[in-house]
């Protein structure tokens, strides 16, 4: 007799089983055993007939990080799933699938679709999934959830994960009763003064009552803008509305008064609290450290040790002295030591701040292992090597590491593009700086003001003063920086007069100079031969704007005095400064002066001075043994020759930069080592004769004295700028424009030289030396022979 058929399981079977299911369900803690309960449940066909366990299963799946394809195929085993079914789906996949939403979505479906794309944002959105919270954001407005609370909050954290400020403001402002969860929303995604100013005005309205949510959301902004008489008013608030007490709001108020260099303040509010948490403890441990006070962020660490509590990453990354590296050299490779050994090396973070501090103690290669030893590196890694590099003088590194970050498709910031355009500006590479300029375009940069500035510094820098100009006009939201960076590229090509025009502009759009202002201005007037206007400007400081001059501002206000031949005056200006305070650039620029104008006496004691300060500089004894070569008192060079060889000094190299088709090509002085040196002599030989049937005379009074004058001639032909500029003509069409960058400052002869050059070639000469750039043009050059 054959078995009697099995009944199919009813849906009453099915709502039997749904408790032991659910149970099962939340036991589970592996893959396996969720595989193992969905393949019993398949096999008895308990599966499509009630959701309940079949919507936790696919959540638990989801927890587990199981494939989405899985969870994908989980859904489908039911033909018609329920709202909860659907709902759960959508808040476990990384990307929307609008199909999902219909055909009954409700607030929880938008919410969780909303909450699953910001997630996959977080780790690496693009273009894609802007478009996709678009999309999402019109089918809730579209389904008639555009004022709900629970939809806004969602929608407006996603486009704050976006960086979409603007677009979160309108799903908020399109609320007309916002509720507490959505004013915390809109409190956390703001930063500095606005979330301060829609913090009062949330308070003004009156309409909900903020929670400790609300105000450990925006103690961090107060602390931000470190207005320490708001910090105190929302501290008074929270005692009022009783939550001061709350641990969230007194770790957010021991990292204010921090912040804002109250750090007894903080301490006080610390020693409050019963027993600190380990947040508490990371506050005042920042605190120590942004304010300086290094040894006792050490001692809090190491209390907090021997109290059996571990550090976690935040811990690390406020302990890590960034703000206040120098002198703590012992200490960093401490840290970086216990960084290794307790495993947080995989801690983008903490290995970023190990590289920061690292970069700024100028130990480049520590920094590059730290950078190297990462598994994953983030932005912030990224930008933390490449702005240490930039910093360090290593532009070279800096641009390379942009270029290997590129090819990786890791899409810059606005951090790693102005880092990157520090360094061509350092390096004068104008190819680069213009390809750079066409990733600002394509990322969509160009409204961040630190990006254009940024990018005006580097046209400016690279020797296209016009195409700055024309950046910062097109800019809309100018900052002081903005400013000061036109300024200051004016007075590098010395149109001083420019700088000015511009500076009053300044003062007419009721924007406040800065110290950096009255710099880049000095700065201009100098190198535009402008005195009384720079006295005016220097008396301006302290008189109208209440600014104490700096020594930089004594630097260059002696630098504009003397080469004007004020040289009294200018040595009367030091004297008016403590002695303390007066260091190389200031007597290095008198020195320069006094080689200008040939004052051999005040020469002696400015680099009496400077062999004191700056000992291991050769470029002082250069300068002192030329200006006595120059008045043929040879004893007097020989003896200044012989102490730099007896203190074993070398002489900086001088080299010049060409860059013909993006490729880079430097020539030294007798530079015989380029593939076409042949012919560039070959060229500069008739090129010379040319300049001489023009009327040129070789200046050799610089040269070394001991030789013959015909020597000497040929000494200064072969000149690294000679050599460059001949490559540069033998290279381009005619009419094409030159441009060489000379690390030390151009000599009188290449100076004069170029000018002859420029006249017999009809070509414009843009040079970059050590100090400024010159136009030639005509047999003119722009800085009037005033450099």
């Amino acid at each position: 007799m054959p078995p009697p058929r099995r009944r199919p399981p009813s849906a009453a079977d099915a709502a039997a089983l749904r408790r032991p299911y659910l149970r099962l369900i939340a036991l589970s803690s592996t893959l396996r055993h969720l595989d193992q309960i969905l393949a019993v449940s398949l096999a008895s066909g308990h599966y499509p007939l009630d959701p309940a366990p079949a919507t936790s299963l696919l959540l638990r799946y989801a927890s587990l990080r199981a494939p989405h394809g899985h969870l994908l195929r989980l859904f489908r085993g039911f033909s018609r799933p329920d709202r909860f079914l659907r709902n759960a789906l959508l808040r476990s996949l990384p990307l929307l699938r609008p199909r999902l939403l219909f055909p009954c979505p409700d607030s929880f479906s938008f919410a969780f679709a909303a909450t699953s794309l910001a997630a996959s944002c977080s780790r690496g959105g693009g273009a894609a999934s802007y478009s996709a919270a678009r999309a999402l954001h019109a089918l809730a407005v579209a389904a008639g959830y555009a004022a709900d609370t629970f939809v806004a909050s969602a929608l407006a954290k996603l486009y704050f994960v976006l960086s979409r400020v603007d677009h979160a403001r309108k799903v908020f402002d399109m609320v007309p009763s916002p509720d507490t969860v959505l004013w915390n929303t809109l409190l956390a995604g703001l930063s500095g003064s606005e979330a301060v100013e829609s913090f009062v005005r949330m308070v003004g309205d009156g309409s909900v009552r903020p929670d400790a949510t609300t105000l450990a959301s925006v103690l961090p902004a107060v602390a931000e803008v470190a207005d320490v008489t708001m910090g105190g008013c929302v501290h008074a608030f929270a005692e009022k509305c009783g939550l001061a007490d709350h641990e969230h709001v007194l770790t957010g108020l021991i990292s204010l008064y921090s912040k804002c260099g109250d750090v007894e303040s903080a301490r006080c509010l610390f020693d409050m609290m019963e027993k600190p948490d380990l947040v508490a403890y990371n506050a005042l441990i920042s605190g120590y450290s942004v304010n300086g006070m290094v040894g006792s962020s050490v001692d809090l660490f190491t209390e907090l040790m021997t109290m059996g509590m571990w550090p976690n990453s935040s811990t690390l990354v406020a302990l890590i002295p960034v703000h206040s590296p120098f002198g703590h050299d012992l200490l960093a490779q401490c840290l970086h030591g216990f960084v290794l050994k307790s495993g947080f090396t995989a801690n983008s973070p903490v290995s970023t701040a190990i590289t920061t501090l690292h970069c700024r103690l100028n130990d480049m290669e520590s920094a590059r292992k730290a950078f190297d030893a990462m598994p994953e590196k983030t932005m912030e890694s990224w930008n933390a090597m490449i702005s240490g590099y930039a910093q360090n003088g290593l532009t070279e590194m800096a641009v390379a590491l942009f270029e290997q970050m590129v090819k990786l498709n890791v899409r810059p910031n606005p951090i790693t593009i102005s880092s990157t355009l520090s360094a061509c500006a350092q390096l004068g590479a104008l190819s680069l700086g213009k390809w750079l300029h066409r990733i600002i375009a394509e990322e969509d940069l160009e409204p961040n003001v630190y990006v254009m500035t940024a990018l005006i510094d580097m046209y400016a820098k690279c020797g296209s003063i016009s195409e700055a100009r024309s950046i910062f006009n097109t800019m809309d939201n100018k900052n002081v920086v903005s400013w000061n960076a036109m300024i200051a590229g004016y007075g590098l090509h010395g149109q001083g007069a420019e700088a000015l025009k511009l500076y009053k502009d300044m003062l007419d759009a009721h924007l406040l100079p800065t110290s950096a202002t009255f710099l880049s201005v000095l700065y201009a007037c100098s190198h535009g031969g402008l005195v009384e206007e720079g006295r005016k400007v220097f008396r301006s400081m302290t008189d109208d704007y209440a600014i104490v001059p700096g020594i930089e501002h004594c630097t260059c206000m002696v630098d504009l005095l003397g080469r004007a031949g004020q040289l009294k005056e200018a040595f009367e200006l030091i004297s008016e400064f403590p002695k303390s305070s007066v260091g190389p650039g200031v007597w290095g620029a008198l020195l320069g002066a006094c080689m200008v104008h040939k004052d051999s006496d005040l020469a002696k004691l400015a680099s009496q001075k400077l062999f004191e300060l700056d000992p291991e500089n050769s470029g002082y004894y250069v300068l002192l043994s030329n200006l006595h070569t120059s008045k043929k008192q040879y004893s007097e060079a020989a003896v200044v020759r012989q102490e730099a060889k007896s203190r074993k000094l070398i002489k900086t190299p001088g080299y010049t930069l060409i860059e013909i088709g993006n490729k880079p090509h430097v020539f030294m002085a007798g530079d015989r080592a380029h593939p076409q040196s042949e012919a560039i002599y070959s060229y500069l030989e008739k090129l010379t004769a040319k300049m001489i049937e023009a009327g040129y005379r070789p200046e050799t009074e610089a040269a070394l004295y001991d030789v013959e004058e015909e020597e000497k001639e040929h000494m200064v032909k072969v000149h690294s700028e000679k050599l460059a500029i001949a490559f540069g003509l033998l290279s381009t069409e005619p009419g094409t424009e030159i441009r060489i960058i000379k690390n030390l400052r151009v000599c009188l002869d290449c100076h004069n030289a170029t000018k002859f050059i420029s006249k017999v070639t009809q070509r414009l000469i843009v040079v970059r030396d050590a100090s400024r750039f010159h136009h030639f043009r005509d047999g003119v050059c722009s800085c009037g022979d005033y450099w």
